[in-house]
């Protein structure tokens, strides 16, 4: 049994630190690198796949709506036009330097209120497809299992990479708002936990249902403040339960 874990990193910018990656990417087998709209820069982006390098994981793009100050959560209406632009400009960018340090790039995965966008409407999730098919229709796509991202990828013949979050609640088959107080879980013994039932194939919701999914990451989010003690857990825990931890290929 395999499973691949990855984290949101590079999220700092300028001279404003966000995230202990360093410390946190041997615990991880890919990781998600801003690409300058939402958090990142140049500098950063290039520190970043240095580390990536190093640690020996595989990197993906981390498009975002252009919203530095709202660090890209804030849910910005554009035209699919306007999407598309723009998350095809941030994987070129991010490939572009990466190539520089001769790494390949493995996926794409939006970012905070894209991403959310894009999974429930199918229009912002076409858009983001059609650029990252675009851009290389053999890059993997991440995304919710279920969701409008899915289908997207299926329609335009995208390798699709289905997402859960150890350290996020879920109300229903989405995400629970960060507007919710009990939207993020900072336990690194309750994240496990639920790394590992996520992994055997299911999410229990603020609703105290149970969700059947079928997923292949888990992501740890990189500004989380115990993000380096949670990916700990969360790799000991489903090593524990038979689980190799491997970027899927």
């Amino acid at each position: 049994m395999t499973i691949d874990l990855n984290a949101d990193v590079g999220e700092s910018f300028g001279a404003w630190t966000l995230g202990a990656d360093a410390e946190l990417m041997p615990f991880l087998s890919s990781v998600n690198i801003a690409c300058g709209f939402h958090a990142g820069d140049p500098s950063t982006i290039l520190r970043t796949l240095e580390l990536a390098a190093k640690a020996d994981i595989a990197i993906g793009a981390h498009p975002g709506f252009p919203d530095l100050i709202g660090f890209g959560r804030r849910d910005i209406k554009l035209e699919p036009a306007q999407i598309y632009a723009d998350v095809l400009y941030q994987i070129a960018a991010l490939a572009g330097m990466a190539k520089t340090q001769g790494l390949p790039l493995h996926h794409v995965k939006a970012h905070g209120a894209l991403y959310n966008q894009a999974a429930r409407e199918i229009s912002t999730a076409r858009a983001t497809a059609q650029a990252v098919k675009d851009f290389d229709a053999h890059l993997c796509f991440v995304g919710l299992p279920n969701s409008m991202l899915e289908q997207a990828a299926q329609e335009m013949g995208l390798r699709f990479i289905a997402e859960a979050f150890p350290e996020r609640n879920y109300q229903g088959q989405h995400l629970a708002p960060r507007t919710h107080p009990a939207a993020s879980i900072d336990d690194p013994s309750i994240a496990a936990t639920r790394a590992v039932q996520m992994a055997q194939g299911r999410i229990e919701t603020l609703e105290k249902q149970t969700l059947e999914i079928d997923v292949q990451t888990l992501c740890i989010h990189g500004d989380n403040p115990n993000a380096v003690a949670i990916a700990k857990a969360v790799r000991f825990a489903l090593e524990q339960a038979g689980f190799q931890i491997k970027a899927l290929i």
